[in-house]
């Protein structure tokens, strides 16, 4: 029994590494494969008779690594100097602005008609308003450079202050002068241990002599992350910036302080972290995205009851990004499709206290939310090919196409 388990779980993870290859040909994102093969797999096993056990308590598991090592991953990739500053605050906008109005939007429907009140509606709405990195980072890699920064910005940006927004509803029954106080303090202290924390794992990454290094620095990302989650701090700020430091080393070279990293040196640790974080990022991802679609069950999918509110939510999602980018003059295609629900919406719903959840957001609207979201992206990369609107370096469209640009 255990070597057949081992042996499915390699054929189910090469498979899925098959879907990561065809992506760039296919345009199809590989979480959409990984669901629906992780279903399969569900139904295979039920025709059979085979049992197994209860595998829901490991999806918050592989849910918080993953978005720790797909967060770090999409850092590590992103360039800071003067002129990425437009693309930061338009990417900044578009992570808050269409979260707070869609949340507000929810927040109304589930107070008016579905008789919830204030906190419990908003408490429900926040996971269904952010951003899934853990979906839209992997998918816009075949995108042009600046699509690809201002998705892995505006994603990574949009998990960060979900989480916030969040947590900052959750820890507080009454909202007020304090509680703003209080989390304000709270942001401050992050960033501090943050800088903290990166110099420190920095001259680890940089002192460490033993040939096993990056597993202990990845431990100790994961285990600071934690920690900072049990006294309620924004520990993703930490894996935001500790990325960020690690992959803007030669923007930081003016500064005379860098020097005792001796960047140079650090530069090639930082390139061979990269690469380990990437796969590890992609096993956790596929795992998560697999374990998912084997725990979905039909009956969540094709249920109507909640099949109105489902499309209600996915069209306003769009319909408030549409209105978001043509605000910010940012191009349509095919920015407009990337704005999936998935792992951080899985975790912030697992995260709602028994006493605010309401009936209205069950099993079913998250999944069929999740699934509908892929599907539009997927549609709408699959029919944008590669038509996208060019951007200047401010981001503004000048609706030409990939297909108009000089050879």
């Amino acid at each position: 029994m255990t070597a057949a388990i081992i042996i499915a779980l390699c054929t189910l993870l090469l498979i899925a590494y098959s879907f990561d290859l065809s992506s760039k040909y296919t345009r199809i994102p590989s979480v959409i494969l990984l669901l629906l093969l992780g279903w399969a797999v569900k139904q295979g096993t039920l025709f059979l008779g085979i049992q197994f056990p209860d595998l829901s308590q490991l999806l918050p598991i592989l849910g918080t690594i993953g978005l720790i090592l797909i967060v770090l991953e999409g850092a590590l990739e992103l360039e800071l100097n003067q002129s990425k500053t437009p693309l930061i605050k338009k990417s900044m906008i578009a992570a808050i602005l269409p979260m707070l109005a869609l949340s507000a939007l929810m927040t109304y429907l589930f107070c008016t008609l579905g008789s919830c009140d204030l906190r419990s509606s908003l408490i429900n709405a926040i996971p269904l308003s952010v951003i899934s990195s853990a979906i839209a980072i992997p998918s816009v890699r075949n995108l042009s450079s600046y699509h690809k920064e201002f998705v892995i910005y505006e994603s990574s940006l949009s998990d960060i202050v979900g989480v916030l927004f969040f947590n900052f509803v959750v820890m507080n029954e009454v909202i007020n002068l304090n509680s703003f106080a209080v989390f304000g303090m709270e942001f401050l202290l992050m960033i501090l241990l943050s800088f903290i924390a990166t110099i420190g794992l920095s001259f680890l990454m940089n002192r460490i002599t033993h040939h096993i290094k990056f597993g202990p620095i990845i431990i100790l990302v994961i285990l600071i992350y934690e920690v900072s989650k049990v006294y309620h701090l924004p520990g993703l700020i930490f894996i935001l910036l500790f990325g960020l430091f690690l992959g803007n080393l030669d923007e930081l070279k003016r500064f005379k302080w860098i020097e005792k990293f001796k960047p140079e040196k650090l530069d090639l640790e930082v390139h061979k972290f990269k690469e380990i974080v990437i796969e590890a990022a992609f096993l956790i991802r596929a795992l998560f995205f697999l374990l998912f679609g084997f725990l979905i069950e039909t009956s969540d999918i094709l249920n109507l009851d909640t099949m109105q509110w489902s499309f209600l939510i996915t069209s306003s999602i769009f319909i408030l990004r549409a209105l978001c980018l043509r605000m910010l003059k940012l191009p349509l295609l095919p920015l407009l499709f990337i704005a999936p629900r998935g792992l951080i919406t899985i975790l912030l719903f697992l995260a709602i206290p028994v006493t605010a959840k309401i009936a209205l957001v069950n099993n079913s609207l998250v999944i069929q939310v999740i699934l509908l979201s892929a599907i539009f992206m997927m549609l709408g990369l699959l029919a944008s090919g590669n038509k996208s609107e060019k951007p200047n370096e401010n981001g503004e469209s000048h609706g030409i196409s990939e297909l108009e640009k000089p050879i």
